[in-house]
């Protein structure tokens, strides 16, 4: 039977911007979702994602698809993924934790070839691997109030450059799946565990915010059973993080509370210590060397 890792995390609040480039007029605008009948801003998992690389390549840990901050572009080091065809070809850590990805078109004909069989056209090709570690969009957890700061920007001959841009006051929450048996190199289990719990820095607009996205709280469960049922389930009320949905699954035996790490403010919440988890400590980085020693020990690693 395999073995699963699920997280849900929630980041301590912080005023988040976007850094997607998007913009209504002279508005830079926030990406936002209709979340229980309301709207939230949320985060993409791909911003989480390359936040991750970046991380591992920051850590002295081989990537396939580095950053080069002077020409503010990727490197590849393997483009074609030939490590993954060849016998004693290298498999790099982030292509074996977040896969690949690469479609060509079908060529046309050249000129002077046979033409195609009747009724036949030429295929292009997909070199793929699905990613083991799965992350879900990060979605804030209060509605949206608009608020907006208005800025203005002298030019040349007096003219004056007016824009805005879309804040919000928030935390973010999100989770992730991972099935280390289906990894190349099951260590790197730990490594993405590393990552997630140590993000810093997940978008933002060009220079001017800074969002902490490592969680404020952590839940982590390690289990055979393939359903994670622990995503999405922070709420917040007056100001502070509750977990009513995760508290309701254990207590009706959806979830075995001996295969949750809980960590960081809601480890000090009554009905969470009431829930007798494996570990349960107001330190995330405590958790997580607990949950990395307890994985790696069922892993045999």
């Amino acid at each position: 039977m395999s073995l699963h890792i699920f997280g849900a995390m929630v980041t301590a609040p912080g005023c988040a911007a976007n850094n997607r480039g998007e913009t209504e007029g002279n508005i830079t605008t926030l990406q936002k979702i209709l979340w229980q009948d309301q709207v939230h801003t949320t985060v993409s998992a791909e911003a989480i994602r390359w936040a991750l690389r970046y991380y591992w390549q920051m850590n002295n840990q081989e990537v396939n698809r580095r950053w080069v901050d002077d020409k503010e572009d990727h490197v590849w080091q393997d483009p074609d993924w030939r490590g993954w065809s060849e016998a004693n070809g290298k498999i790099y850590l982030d292509d074996d934790l977040l896969g690949f990805m690469r479609a060509e078109g079908a060529k046309l004909e050249a000129e002077g070839e046979a033409p195609a069989q009747k009724g036949k056209r030429p295929k292009g090709t997909v070199n793929k691997r699905r990613g083991v570690l799965e992350i879900t969009r990060a979605i804030s957890t209060t509605p949206y109030a608009g608020d907006i700061s208005f800025n203005a920007k002298s030019g040349e001959k007096g003219r004056t450059s007016l824009y805005g841009t879309e804040m919000h006051a928030t935390r973010y929450q999100y989770g992730f799946a991972l099935t280390p048996e289906r990894l190349r190199e099951k260590t790197r289990c730990l490594d993405a565990l590393d990552g997630l719990v140590n993000l810093g820095e997940v978008a933002g607009n060009h220079s001017r915010f800074l969002f902490d996205f490592s969680p404020e709280s952590v839940i982590l469960r390690v289990t055979p059973d393939p359903a994670p049922r622990l995503l999405y389930c922070f709420q917040e009320e007056n100001g502070s993080i509750i977990t009513p949905e995760l508290v309701r699954k254990v207590k009706a035996g959806d979830i075995d509370p001996k295969e949750l790490y809980i960590g960081g403010l809601i480890a000090q919440l009554p009905d969470i210590q009431e829930l007798q988890a494996k570990i349960c400590n107001p330190g995330v980085k405590k958790v997580l060397e607990n949950c990395k020693s307890d994985v790696s020990a069922q892993l045999g690693l």
